[in-house]
């Protein structure tokens, strides 16, 4: 098959044809349809994550149909659409997996981190770990729901009952969240780079109450802000941006250094904390509310060959909701 590979960190992906996968029991062989462009990607391919297997295919927002179903596995069947996360195995049996915290493991395997992801044709995953897709989005559009999707749901829920958010950050994720935010009666503040107008009326295409730049303040006190951008220094600024006993949650999976700032902008029983991967039931849950929030992701499609082109775009901001990867048709 094909697939773009990560052979070395910072170099870019090398378009190769590998041996195609072949699933082990519990697994099951996935005919990949769309794979989701993630800012984790970007993490992995600059190096910013230092735990690669390698040679690895990247991707972990894979949309397919199950191609075929190894033994022990009951609830595929050959044919099913299936949603491939970046979660895709955990231990089982550690003090945080026996405590319902499985996003915490000490011993997980992640898709396109240590599991060949979906830059490819085909991938196999643990049964255990993927989820049944509704027809109501084309492939495409269901990717950034994998990732982008899930981890601004966990973000939101830890931001509490707040009804004034603020989003710093708006790409795939703050897209996503903002309309499930919304459909939450919240309202929603959006933060981009600064100058950034396009981003700005995305944003406000999608009903926030206000935009502007990350050096802005916004027109009132926010009871919570989510930071999606992998940039330390606006920590600071959101607790600013945040009233007393308000949240900051730190949705990334890696930040630059959070600068040294002045404990004024903590007291007052401020709350900073992250958001560590996901469970299955956070799957679950987010993509029972996304058939009821109707949610709309705004994708731009790539081939598959032209995946270092689709992670430059991301890495230099110029992208405008998700990118998607699709297999060329032979």
């Amino acid at each position: 098959m094909k697939a773009m590979v990560l052979e070395q960190p910072g170099a870019p992906l090398r378009l190769m044809s590998v041996p195609d996968p072949k699933p082990r029991s519990g697994q099951i062989l996935v005919k990949v349809a769309a794979c989701g462009v993630c800012r984790t990607d970007l993490h992995i391919v600059d190096g910013d994550l230092t735990e690669p297997r390698l040679p690895i295919i990247p991707g972990h927002e894979i949309v397919g149909r199950v191609e075929a179903v190894a033994p022990n596995v009951q609830h595929f069947r050959v044919g099913d659409r299936v949603g491939v996360p970046w979660l895709g195995h955990t231990c089982g049996c550690c003090s945080y997996c026996t405590a319902g915290h499985e996003n915490l493991c000490d011993a997980p395997r992640f898709t396109g981190y240590q599991i060949d992801g979906g830059y490819a044709e085909y991938a196999v995953a643990e049964a255990g770990y993927c989820f049944p897709l509704p027809e109501r989005h084309t492939d495409a559009a269901a990717a950034p729901l994998l990732c982008a999707g899930l981890i601004g749901y966990r973000a939101l829920r830890m931001a509490g009952a707040a009804r004034t958010i603020g989003i710093y950050g708006f790409g795939a994720a703050a897209h996503i969240v903002a309309q499930v935010a919304q459909f939450e009666r919240r309202t929603v503040y959006a933060f981009t780079r600064p100058g950034d107008i396009d981003a700005q009326a995305f944003a406000r295409g999608l009903g926030c109450a206000w935009t502007g730049g990350s050096d802005e303040s916004p027109p009132v006190s926010l009871e919570s802000a989510i930071i999606f951008a992998p940039v330390g220094g606006l920590v600071p600024a959101a607790l600013r941006s945040v009233r007393k006993g308000g949240t900051v949650v730190l949705g990334g999976i890696h930040m630059s250094d959070i600068p040294a700032m002045p404990y004024q902008l903590l007291w007052g029983e401020r709350i900073v904390r992250s958001v560590a991967n996901l469970t299955r039931q956070d799957a679950k849950d987010f993509l029972a509310l996304a058939g009821q929030v109707e949610v709309k992701t705004h994708v731009e499609t790539f081939p598959l060959s032209e995946a270092n082109t689709a992670l430059a775009r991301l890495r230099d901001g110029r992208l405008t909701g998700a990118a998607v990867l699709t297999p060329e048709l032979p």
